[in-house]
């Protein structure tokens, strides 16, 4: 996400995160996404490079592998308008390549097996370094989105309240089936295979911003991370930008798909900081709970069942995830009935229909659409 702040290399004190955190503006929001460039010939992956190159904008920048790109919109009221940015950039990347080379978004790239080069920077030499082979690993991308509050403690309430609600979110979003070639029987291998690196999946609690800033500067201090960009969980709350950065949810295949996940996620973090302030949250379930429903929404998607984290009750995935749309409805200007839809439809079952090999030629026929 592109504005004035940029990602902090210090670690910040208790004092300055209130006071980025209630710095922002309230309800704003900004999208970034992961990309990968491939061959038209093999569906292989390409050098980004050249395409990076090729747009000559700052918010279409190299990631850590070689064939990756992300986008990454400014800060906006309306969360259409940042759709509408993300589109732009998409169309934008489409244009610059070239016959021999397209661009697709893939959680997954379908048929890759073992680890890819990484881009010439001096971070992914960095992170080379510290973390060797299973950094070339992670050809993984994902949606990203950065919603703000204007109040700290409002950021902390709905951190938890959506930190709980991860696993629906990922089964939402569930669209990576295949790795190397094969069906490996789950509906998102991405988080998997993030999985390889320390950080990931479900986010601790944050009780306070006097334990965030100890957490971070322990880190720090030690030389576990370089800074505070590698405290890589499905949400965290950003030191750059004073948002919570969602992470759980798969890239996805369209403009369209994406807008509509993008717009249910910042309508359902309306409705649960007007809870907040109603003093109607639940305290932080367990990590240990939320990650065995993380299990089952990676294996099963929206098909599956989850457990109530109070009380330990199956329920159907689907059902869990439409609570969260009428939470969020009332907050959406022009409804949700894109994401009822998924729900009913989702993606993985187009994917699998195609298969790892049709998928990406798919996946590139798709990706302004």
């Amino acid at each position: 996400m592109t504005n004035a702040k940029s990602p902090a290399t210090a670690t910040p004190d208790a004092g300055h995160l209130r006071a980025l955190f209630s710095g922002t503006a309230a309800g704003t929001v900004g999208l970034e996404e992961e990309l990968l460039v491939v061959r038209r010939d093999s569906w292989l992956p390409a050098d980004a490079g050249a395409v990076v190159a090729g747009a000559g904008d700052s918010r279409v920048k190299r990631e850590l592998p070689a064939c990756q790109l992300e986008i990454a919109t400014s800060v906006h009221v309306e969360v259409a308008d940042a759709v509408e940015e993300l589109r732009s950039c998409r169309l934008l990347v489409a244009d610059v390549c070239d016959q021999d080379v397209t661009a697709i978004a893939a959680p997954v790239h379908p048929l890759v097996d073992g680890p890819t080069g990484l881009s010439g920077t001096a971070r992914a030499a960095g992170l080379g370094t510290r973390y060797r082979e299973v950094i070339g690993r992670q050809l993984v991308s994902s949606l990203q989105v950065h919603l703000a509050f204007g109040d700290a403690d409002c950021t902390l309430g709905v951190y938890h309240a959506l930190r709980d609600r991860l696993p629906e979110l990922a089964a939402l979003a569930a669209a990576s089936p295949f790795a190397a070639g094969r069906d490996t029987g789950l509906c998102s291998a991405r988080p998997v295979i993030a999985s390889q690196l320390p950080r990931q999946g479900v986010p601790p609690i944050i009780a306070s911003w006097e334990q965030y800033a100890d957490d971070l500067a322990w880190a720090v201090r030690g030389g576990a991370v370089a800074d505070a960009s590698e405290w890589w969980w499905e949400l965290r709350p950003h030191v750059g930008y004073g948002t919570l950065e969602l992470r759980v949810l798969d890239v996805q295949p369209t403009v369209e798909q994406t807008s509509a996940i993008a717009r249910f996620v910042h309508a359902l973090a309306a409705g649960l900081a007007d809870l907040h302030r109603l003093g109607d949250l639940l305290p932080p379930a367990p990590t240990w709970r939320i990650a065995e429903n993380r299990w089952s929404a990676l294996r099963d998607g929206v098909g599956g069942q989850l457990l109530d984290l109070r009380t330990g009750e199956s329920l159907p995935t689907r059902s869990c995830i439409q609570e969260l749309v009428d939470i969020a409805e009332p907050y959406a200007r022009d409804g949700l009935d894109e994401v009822r839809a998924m729900i009913e439809h989702p993606l993985v079952e187009t994917l699998r229909a195609l298969g790892p090999k049709r998928a990406v030629p798919w996946l590139a026929e798709v990706f302004t659409a």
